[in-house]
């Protein structure tokens, strides 16, 4: 499964797809022009437990480098997989 992004002036979103309905999200708004708050990661019930949650706490990481950002994990789940995951230490605001 693809991680896709939106985004506008203010903030987006990293989301997953499947059937046509949107299974995964994880939202983040900017703080700023160098960093982004993520405040809400949510995974539809049937998807639980597939790593689609980590794969867009990735995705967010991914994103914060190439656009040379920190991150504010404020979401509980986020925080968790940044305190579980010494390599995204770089982006951590």
């Amino acid at each position: 499964m693809d991680v896709k992004q939106r985004n506008d002036n203010k903030g987006g979103a990293f989301y997953m797809e499947a059937d046509g309905k949107e299974i995964a999200q994880m939202h983040y708004v900017y703080a700023g022009e160098k960093r982004m708050i993520i405040d809400h990661t949510e995974v539809a019930n049937e998807y639980e437990g597939k790593g689609l949650g980590r794969q867009l706490v990735k995705a967010g990481v991914e994103y914060a480098r190439q656009k040379e950002m920190k991150i504010i994990p404020l979401c509980p789940y986020a925080k968790q997989i940044f305190e579980k995951t010494p390599e995204y230490a770089d982006v951590l605001a």
